[in-house]
């Protein structure tokens, strides 16, 4: 009795680890949005990580989170650390590029729940008074990461929280 669900086990587990193999490493989670205001005025809100807090959909999952600065007030070498609870984990991200107003880029390191390094990316275009801005986040999974990617999406899972922090920094953007 127990081979036959012992045999059963292993060809699941067998599946699992082919599925997982079959998937690519490399990923990439994107979402946009338009805000009423001036490129400047938004890349602006963007290119300081302590404004990146006003408008953050997980400054709010941690009211207790702790931040730390570092760095340049703005642009290229500013830097925040943050250490929270288990919906934020812990982590820092470093502007790595910063054209205004057209684009950012950050280095995203996340150090717990699980450890990844990440390019993160803001770009805007502007055009009869309004904003288009996009985020995105690049990188690549390690075999464990792609059996979790197997049971959770995760440009679903990250994708709402782009939208909700693009959510946040048009209305914050448009409402000055």
């Amino acid at each position: 009795m127990l081979l036959p669900i012992l045999a059963v086990l292993g060809t699941v587990v067998l599946i699992i680890l082919a599925l997982a193999a079959s998937r690519p490493a490399d990923f990439r989670i994107v979402r946009s949005g338009t805000i009423h205001a001036a490129p400047a005025a938004v890349f602006d809100r963007v290119n300081d990580l302590r404004q990146f807090q006003d408008w953050s959909p997980w400054a709010t999952l941690d009211p207790n989170m702790g931040l730390t600065f570092s760095g340049p007030a703005v642009g290229v070498g500013c830097a925040s650390a943050w250490q929270g609870n288990n919906k934020v984990g812990s982590g820092s991200m470093t502007i790595t590029e910063s054209r205004p107003p057209e684009l950012i880029r950050m280095r995203l390191e996340f150090l717990q729940p699980f450890k990844a390094t990440n390019l993160t990316e803001f770009v805007f275009r502007g055009a009869n008074g309004t904003t288009a801005v996009e985020w995105s986040m690049t990188g690549r999974r390690n075999f464990a990461a792609k059996i979790f990617c197997l049971f959770m999406d995760m440009d679903k899972m990250v994708g709402c929280d782009f939208e909700k922090g693009l959510a946040q920094l048009k209305a914050l953007s448009e409402a000055t």
